[in-house]
């Protein structure tokens, strides 16, 4: 059968993927956007929000909104407006030529299911877990990954942080004002982090160090209720009490079916103007945590979102 032709193509469903739907659809260029699957690690419909509990700092929501209501609500726009959803996850691309070509399913299929004028990458990102029996289950339940996002509900509490670089110490001292006392949990007996983020993060008297440490495993039945940590040199097992594990070792971006088909950094973001949502290849665009090694928001995915879609949306009428 011959692939079903779209003026622009959205690939994932965040809020980087659906602002840019709900803007696309409002400048009359009926894109087609593929959510992803559910059973997907890398492109699961909706993106992180989907296992976030409650957000309190997306704007207007003021008594804060579960996330899975705010995407929902995300969706629910974009449909209104006319874009079309389909829960498929694209399995592979070819960008070198127009119009570009997008497979789903069986990804050695001899013709791609969908070519496009102009295409919009919003797979975002996944954080970097430690892979511990009961952490799926404890995610919005003591187990977090953003602090920005989860450190006032931890008001008082004793809580726990997994890393060693700059992330890991700019999230214990975000949580310092908030929490009873922070313990930055690290592998070896020295930090990664710049020597300024170290003096700051040793010069706090909230912080604690766990030093050849990692995480064993994580207690809890509904809620977090300690970790159980190792010395890595005497394999000596201790418990430490809290309430909030916050795991900062990094990010992935959802960028392998892109490799080498767009320019990316050296930790697979995909690599973006400095103004805009261009990519190196014309009718390409990126929105989203899938190009953003900074901020990693809601709120500033949907920003970048709406970006991306004006700028497709120029470069359509362009082209034409």
């Amino acid at each position: 059968m011959p692939a079903d032709h779209r003026q622009l193509i959205i690939i994932g469903s965040g809020p980087a993927g659906l602002t840019a739907a709900i803007y696309a659809s409002r400048a009359a260029l009926d894109p087609l956007l593929l959510e992803g699957e559910p059973s997907s690690t890398t492109d699961q419909p909706g993106g992180a929000l989907m296992t976030t509990t409650e957000v309190e700092n997306f704007p207007g929501f003021p008594e804060g909104i579960m996330g899975p209501d705010l995407m929902l609500a995300f969706k629910q726009q974009a449909e209104r407006f006319g874009t079309e959803l389909r829960m498929e996850k694209a399995t592979k691309v070819d960008l070198s030529a127009r119009p570009f070509q997008i497979w789903v399913g069986d990804p050695d299929a001899a013709e791609p299911t969908y070519t496009a004028d102009a295409v919009i990458i919003s797979t975002g990102a996944r954080p970097v877990m430690l892979d511990l029996p009961g952490e799926q289950e404890l995610v919005g339940h003591g187990v977090s990954t953003c602090a920005t996002c989860d450190g006032f509900f931890f008001r008082d509490h004793d809580i726990a942080v997994v890393g060693g670089g700059d992330s890991a110490l700019e999230e214990a001292l975000f949580l310092t004002k908030f929490a009873r006392s922070v313990t930055v949990v690290h592998r070896r007996d020295e930090l990664r982090a710049s020597k300024i983020m170290q003096e700051r993060a040793l010069a706090n008297d909230k912080i604690h160090f766990a030093w050849n440490s990692v995480v064993d495993s994580i207690e809890g039945t509904t809620t977090l209720e300690k970790v159980r940590l190792r010395d890595v040199l005497t394999d000596e097992v201790r418990d430490l009490p809290v309430t909030g594990l916050f795991v900062a070792i990094g990010h992935r971006p959802n960028t392998d079916v892109f490799k080498g088909q767009v320019a990316m950094d050296d930790g697979g973001y995909i690599v973006t103007s400095p103004d805009g949502s261009l990519t190196d290849v014309e009718g390409v665009f990126a929105c989203g945590d899938v190009q953003d090694t900074v901020y990693r928001q809601a709120i500033t995915a949907a920003g970048s979102g709406c970006m991306a879609a004006i700028d497709a949306e120029r470069w359509l009428e362009a082209q034409h």
